[in-house]
C-alpha cells in the first residue's frame, strides 16, 4: 500500500504566502516534507482536484476581476508543480468553494459575496469554458445571498446558501443545469449553512451551520426529498464567546463525522449510527491554533490535518479508526493555510 501522498495547500496571499503549496505526506508517520511552491496565484482559498487526478482548480478569492468579480484558475498537475491552463472570471465576487461532477465535465464555483453559482464546462484539456450562472440574489428580497458550497450528486447540483439559510437542488438538463426547477431545503433562521456532506448511499445529509454552530442531519425519503432527523451543537455547552463553524467531513468508512469550530478552535467528533444516521458526541479536540478552516483526512484514514488560518500552522492528528478519536502529533508552519487537498 502506498504510504506517500502529495498534499496541496491553498492559502490567502495577503501576508507572506505566495499561492498553492505542495508537500509529501507520509501516511505511516504523519510527516509533511519537501515543501514547495506549486503555483503562485492570488488567494487560492479553496482548491479541488479533478476525479481523473490530472487537473487542479483553484478559486482566486477577490472582487477585483472585471470590477466586481473573483476568478478561478485551472492547472495541469505536473508532478510536484502546477502548470496554469487558463484563468477566467468566476462571475461573482469572492469565490469560496469548488464542486466537480463525477466525470469532471462540470465545475461549480460558489461566489460568496456575489450570491451566484457559476457552473463551468471543461474541455478535453482541463480548461474552463464560459459558464451557466445561477443567480441566488433573486430568490429572496429580504435576505442577502451568500452561496458557500456546491456538490454534485447523481443527477443534481446541491448548493448551500449561508445567507438564505437553505440548501437548493438543481437537476441536470442536456449536459447542464436546469435553474428553473428548484427544490429547497429550508434551514432555521440565521443557521448559516456553510458546507455539507452526504453519506455514501446518499441516505443521509449532514449540514454544518456557520452562524449557530450546529450540524443538522437529514434523511432521504422515498420521493427523493430530505427531512430533518436531528440537530447537534458543535460547541461545548459551557463555551463562552463567538464561534463559527467551517468544514465538515465523514471518515472514509462513514462511521465518524468531524466538524471545525472557529472561535472555540476545536474539531468536534461524532460517531455516526450506521442504521439511523444519527450522531453521538465523542470529543472536541483542541486544534492547537487559531481559526481552523478546512481540514482533511489523509487517504489511508490514519491522520486528520487541520489548516489554522490565523495562527499560520497546520496541525496533524493521529486518528483512531476504531473510536474516531484524535491524538495530536505535531505541527508545521505555513502562512494563512485554508484548504488541504490530497492527490491519491
Amino acid at each position: 500500500m502506498n504510504t506517500l501522498y502529495d498534499l496541496f495547500v491553498g492559502t490567502y496571499t495577503d501576508t507572506d504566502s505566495e499561492g498553492i503549496y505542495r508537500y509529501t505526506f507520509n501516511s505511516e508517520t504523519g510527516e509533511l516534507t519537501e515543501k514547495a511552491l506549486a503555483a503562485a496565484t492570488p488567494n487560492p482559498s479553496f482548491i479541488k482536484i479533478a476525479p481523473d487526478k490530472n487537473y487542479l482548480y483553484a478559486v482566486n478569492e477577490t472582487d477585483t476581476v472585471n470590477g466586481n468579480s473573483g476568478a478561478v484558475t485551472a492547472f495541469k498537475i505536473n508532478g510536484k508543480q502546477l502548470a496554469p491552463l487558463n484563468t477566467v472570471s468566476s462571475y461573482g465576487a469572492h469565490p469560496c468553494h469548488i464542486g466537480i461532477s463525477k466525470d469532471g465535465g462540470m465545475v461549480a464555483i460558489s461566489n460568496y459575496s456575489g450570491g451566484t453559482i457559476s457552473v463551468f464546462k471543461t474541455d478535453a484539456h482541463g480548461n474552463l469554458i464560459i459558464p451557466e450562472v445561477i443567480d441566488h440574489t433573486r430568490l429572496d428580497s429580504t435576505k442577502t445571498s451568500h452561496a458557500h458550497s456546491a456538490l454534485f450528486l447523481n443527477d443534481k447540483l446541491f448548493v448551500a446558501d449561508l445567507g438564505l439559510d437553505r440548501i437548493t437542488a438543481y437537476p441536470f438538463l442536456d449536459g447542464g443545469i436546469d435553474a428553473t426547477r428548484i427544490e429547497v431545503l429550508q434551514l432555521p433562521e440565521k443557521a448559516g449553512p456553510r458546507h455539507f456532506v452526504f453519506s455514501d448511499n446518499a441516505m443521509f445529509l449532514y449540514v454544518i451551520n456557520e452562524l449557530n454552530s450546529t450540524i443538522t442531519v437529514y434523511q432521504n425519503t422515498e420521493d427523493g426529498s430530505y427531512h430533518l432527523l436531528e440537530t447537534k451543537s458543535t460547541v461545548a455547552d459551557d463555551f463562552k464567546g463567538d464561534s463559527y463553524c467551517a468544514d465538515v467531513r465523514l471518515s472514509p468508512d462513514g462511521k465518524f463525522l468531524y466538524g471545525s469550530n472557529r472561535g472555540e478552535n476545536t474539531i468536534v467528533v461524532f460517531a455516526v449510527d450506521q442504521t439511523s444516521g444519527k450522531l453521538s458526541l465523542i470529543e472536541r479536540e483542541d486544534v492547537r491554533g487559531d481559526w481552523p478552516r478546512n481540514f482533511n483526512i489523509d487517504p489511508s484514514g490514519n491522520f486528520l490535518l487541520v489548516a489554522n488560518q490565523r495562527s499560520n500552522n497546520i496541525t496533524v492528528y493521529k486518528r483512531d479508526k476504531e473510536n474516531g478519536g484524535l491524538t495530536f502529533t505535531h505541527e508545521i508552519v505555513l502562512p494563512s493555510p485554508v484548504c488541504l487537498e490530497f492527490l491519491h
